[in-house]
């Protein structure tokens, strides 16, 4: 019993000295963004730390243009954090896609800006590595694309990570309509990592787009062996299935099953999976 009632208040102290930073953060890393913003209001020292926070809860609320004021307040506060401009680049990117033509150049160049200084702040920043890549694949020269600059990143990536390597070598390779040599780099990419998720769902996604859809949900079915309940897969196989309008009963109950699961950032957001329930009437 006293053991009981030293625990219970051990836990409640550790509970109370829980800054309400640290709180925020906790939130945030499962995925209950809302609440997360709410804790922030109780923190009362002015940070670069917080503004960043609260860019990455309003970025995944998908309230870009707070969030890139919010990155900016932290990039101001510290200029030397990488991260911070990855995410800004992020709020800008996300600015872009929702925007008329004219406005969505200005912050799609503003993106890439942002993504190119984070990596001269940390080379070695692999999530603005893959995000320049991606700009660099799919913005044309106008606004500083270009499938050249896009190898070149693919090769830094290489370097860096050689599983993430073949994945980015497929994208190049499906850009320049050469299916044959993407599907190697995305097979070889399952071959080195056997037990990752993500990179089953990267191999059936590009089958699923070539309309080889028996191939497909082998390989989700292979991803669903390994662990049938990844949120990264009930969402993957549901976003699937709704772009080809294919089985669109089961596309409903995963994605039913994706809003009950614990979330992580690295999964999509709750509004993204509704949204898409929504087009298949659930």
């Amino acid at each position: 019993m006293r053991k009981a009632l030293l625990f219970g208040f051990l836990a409640v102290s550790l509970c109370a000295a829980e800054s309400p930073l640290d709180r925020a953060r906790l939130l945030y890393s499962r995925a209950d963004y809302k609440a997360s913003l709410e804790a922030l209001r109780a923190v009362t020292e002015d940070s670069a730390a917080l503004h960043a926070l609260a860019g990455q809860n309003y970025f995944m609320l998908g309230e870009q243009k707070r969030a890139s004021e919010a990155f900016q307040k932290a990039v101001r506060e510290d200029p030397g954090n990488s991260n911070y401009y990855l995410w800004l680049g992020r709020s800008y990117g996300r600015r872009a896609e929702m925007s008329n033509p004219f406005s969505a150049m200005g912050y799609a160049s503003k993106a890439r800006q942002n993504f190119e200084k984070a990596l001269d702040l940390d080379p070695k920043n692999s999530e603005a590595i893959n995000d320049l890549f991606e700009y660099y694949l799919e913005a044309p020269g106008v606004l500083g694309g270009g499938l050249n600059k896009a190898a070149n990143i693919a090769d830094r990536i290489d370097k860096l990570d050689p599983i993430e390597g073949h994945y980015a070598q497929a994208r190049l390779a499906e850009k320049q309509k050469e299916f044959h040599s993407a599907e190697q780099h995305l097979r070889r990419a399952v071959d080195l990592a056997p037990r990752e998720i993500g990179r089953f769902v990267d191999l059936a996604k590009f089958l699923a787009n070539q309309g080889r859809f028996d191939e497909s949900d082998a390989v989700f079915a292979s991803a669903e062996r390994i662990n049938p309940n990844s949120p990264k897969l009930l969402f993957a196989r549901a976003s699937s299935y709704i772009h080809h309008r294919r089985k669109l009963d089961t596309a409903r109950d995963l994605l039913k099953r994706y809003l009950a699961a614990s979330l992580t950032p690295d999964d999509p957001p709750r509004s993204e999976a509704q949204k898409l329930l929504t087009q298949v009437g659930g």
